[in-house]
Parts: C-alpha cells; structure tokens; sequence
C-alpha cells in the first residue's frame, strides 16, 4: 500500500508567504507531507508549470436562501459547488436567515439539511432581522451546533436593523464569542432618495446607484465601528465598494478596533454606468453596494495593497434575468427599487481576482492566495484546517495555469442563473484542477464530486 493516496508533484506552491517548487503528499484527506520530491503515492498529478494553491474560501454566498415572500434562491447547493469548484473555490459559508417575528433554530436547521446535498464544505452565518429576547435565547444551541458568526443588516425592509437592534446583536454576540458581519448602507436615507427619484419619473436600473451614494455606505460604516466599538465587539464589514468607506476602517484600526473588511469582484471590475443599458439589460448588474465609477478601481486596489481590504468575496447572490424569481419577477418596466439586488460570481471571483490583481502586476501571488483563501478562513475561525498548504490542513487545493487566456462567458461560471454580469471579459490565469479533502472535485471545468459529499464546519 501506497504511503500517500495523491500526490502533486512538481507545482510551485504558496506555503506561507513564500512560493516553493515542492511536492505534496495527501493521506487521509489532509495534507500529510511537503517535500522535495515524493514518489510513494497511489496517485500522480503532474503539475509542472502550474501554481498549487489553497483552495478557494469564500465567506459571503447566498445559496438556496429563503426570502421572506416564501421563495427560494434559485441557486441550489448542487448548481453552487459545482460553479464554486470551477473557480477554484472548495469552501464557503452562506446564510442561514431570520425573518422579522421568528426564530433562528428551524431555519438553521433548513439550511443544513438543504446544504448536505452539494459538494462544497460549507459553514453559516446567521442572519438575525429581528433580536427579540425568544430568538437570543436560541443562539446557545446554535453555537453548540458549530456556528460561529453573526450577518447584521443595516438596510433593506425585511432585515435592516435600528441602531438599538444593533446594540442588542452586538451584544449577544460578545456573550457567545460570535463574530459579527454587517452590511453597512443608511436606510433612511436610501429610501428617502428612493421616493425622490421615483416621484420625478427617474426609474430605470441606473438610478439604483444614484439612490445608494458612497456617503450612504460611508456613514453606516462609520456607525457600525463606532457602535461595536461601543459594545467591544470585533466585527468585519461586508462588500466595501469604494476608498472613503474603506478610510473609515482604516482609521479604526489605527486607534485598535478590531474591525476587518472585504470587497468583491463588481467593485473593481463593474461601474454604475454597466446599470444604464438599454431594454432591462442595466438589472443584470444591480447589488448593493452599487459599483462605483471606473476610476475608483485603482483605488480599491491600493487599499487591498495596503492590507485594509484584506478579502474578496463574491458576495453570490444570483437572481436570473427572466423567470419567475429573477430581475424581471415584476416586469421589464418595474422601478429599480422592485428589480431583485445581486449578482453571480462564485466561479469568477478567483478568476478575476488573479488576473486584475496578479496577472496586471497589482500584487503577487501569496498576497492573492491570502485575499481569497487564507484571510477569510482566519475571519471564519477555519484555519489553519482551511485557507492554507500546510501539513495537517485538508487537502484543499487549487492547481492553476497563471498564463491561460480565457474570456468569461456564462457557461464557464456552471451556475443556476442564466446570466453573468462578467459576460466578456478576459481573464489570465484559470483553475484547471481543483482538491476538496483530496479527491479531486474539478479537472478542466470537469465537475467530478459526487453530491451529498460535502462537509458541515463547526466553526
């Protein structure tokens, strides 16, 4: 018998900060050596000329999501890993949500039987829309059942939290050892803009990103760090779309809150003028934050440079153009402010993150591998057992070719929408093999896993 059940020989990996031409030995899911040259294993993959990274882990995804109208999102957890794994991504923590009046538990619940279906490991946060004292008193099972964070919104009807609310998630979090995660836009302040433009007949998608302004999102982050710095409550800002919001959070942190920060993908690839296309077309790019305009990408890439944006996500959430649930679920002729908001982009975020970043000399490849797969698992509480190649880490791992050419269509991204708002653009660097626990989950957009073949993170 075979000492190792795979091997990768001959990539150049990221092992810490460092790239290392090594092979590495996997045994019983994890890896079990890094070495020179091993030559003891059942299974070979080649992988000169390749990089060999850590698995993708990505913390915001919506997948398979109920809504408080009684629908679901369309994005099953099957349809999920396989778009996941073609973008090189083997781990991911969605929401679980609580509608306003409820409890936490039987959704919990919900959500895990429906996420033992795909293939992805996967945790939860847990969205709490309404902290009653019956739906805290709920949050010490939830712990005892592995979860290990919190998802505060600050806007949009059905979740958005008072300042009061807030308090009282922060609050419970501190009691239970819970990172909070929050999406910081003023709602007052987006629905006042909102009436306005509707009253003056301006209602097409582009006005989306006229309600929603940077000092929208500014303003509530501002009050997010101060709050939790209130309570002394680390939290991490989801989705940052622009340079003054991530200033905030840099001055923060230079006066010791522990605050934390992610962007994604649309916020330096996208621009609000994407939403002003002809025939509905503008709804295809619609999420909140709204992307900003082309000149802020550069600047979101020197705070990634700077450490402050130190994640990407995709922030998945996908509605499909037509259908009965997608953009159009109220009519091509529906203001912006009834077009469902979220876009796709569990398969591009790795994708575009290499080629934007390392492909254009903006960083360097561990300074990649940390963006999108170390940092969130440190976030997520799953390192070292996540995010990194090292010996007794699973054997979650992402073999790519920095120098293929590909240009992203929506059959590549092998999701349930019917539509990417990255339709187009060309991308170098690709995933060709991608390793969940050691069985490989993905050869040349090849989904080889089986469902049901995921594993719950108790985080």
């Amino acid at each position: 018998m075979s000492e190792f059940e795979l091997v990768v020989r001959g990539g150049t990996a990221v092992i810490g900060d460092a790239l290392v031409r090594a092979d590495i030995g996997v045994a019983g899911g994890r890896i079990a050596a890094i070495a020179g040259r091993i030559t003891d294993a059942a299974q070979v993959i080649e992988a000169d000329g390749l990089l060999v990274l850590p698995g993708g882990v990505d913390t915001h995804c919506h997948i398979e999501e109920p809504q408080p109208d009684g629908s679901i999102h369309e994005e099953t957890w099957v349809t999920a890993s396989a778009s996941a794994f073609a973008g090189g991504t083997t781990t991911v923590v969605a929401h679980t949500p609580q509608f306003k009046g409820g409890g936490i538990l039987d959704q919990h619940r919900a959500g895990r039987a429906r996420a033992a279906q795909g293939m992805l490991d996967y945790g939860f946060h847990q969205i709490i829309a309404d902290p009653s004292d019956a739906a805290l008193a709920e949050l010490p099972a939830l712990v005892a059942d592995g979860v290990g964070s919190l998802k505060a919104f600050l806007t949009y009807d059905t979740l958005h939290l008072s300042d009061g609310d807030f308090l009282k998630v922060l609050a419970a979090a501190k009691r239970h050892g819970l990172m909070v995660h929050v999406h910081c836009e003023n709602h007052d302040a987006i629905q006042a803009a909102v009436a306005a433009l509707i009253a003056a007949g301006h209602v097409e998608p582009k006005y989306h990103a006229v309600s929603r302004p940077p000092v929208v999102e500014r303003e509530a982050t501002y009050r997010a760090i101060a709050l939790a710095e209130f309570v002394g409550q680390p939290i991490q800002i989801f989705h940052v779309s622009c340079a003054e919001v991530a200033e905030v959070i840099a001055e923060a942190r230079a006066r010791g809150v522990a605050v934390s920060a992610e962007t994604c993908p649309q916020y330096f690839t996208l621009t609000a003028s994407d939403m002003d296309r002809p025939d509905f077309e503008g709804a295809k790019f619609m999420c909140s934050p709204a992307p900003r305009d082309a000149a802020e990408h550069e600047r979101v890439w020197a705070t990634i440079r700077r450490g402050v944006l130190d994640v990407v996500t995709s922030d998945h959430c996908g509605f499909s153009f037509n259908g009965d649930h997608g953009k159009a679920k109220n009519g091509r002729d529906a203001s912006f402010d009834l077009i469902p908001n979220g876009i796709p982009g569990l398969a591009a975020r790795a994708p575009l993150t290499f080629s934007e970043g390392v492909s254009k000399g903006r960083i360097d490849v561990p300074t990649f591998a940390r963006l999108i797969a170390t940092n969130p698992a440190k976030i997520a509480r799953l390192y070292p057992r996540k995010g990194t190649i090292a010996v007794g880490s699973d054997a979650d791992l992402a073999l790519w070719d920095p120098n293929r050419q590909v240009t992203i269509t929506n059959s590549l991204m092998q999701h349930a929408i019917d539509y990417t708002p990255y339709e187009g653009i060309p991308v170098i660097g690709w995933p060709v093999t991608t390793i969940r626990r050691g069985e490989v989950v993905m050869r040349d957009g090849a989904i080889l896993a089986a469902p049901g073949s995921g594993a719950w993170l108790a985080r």
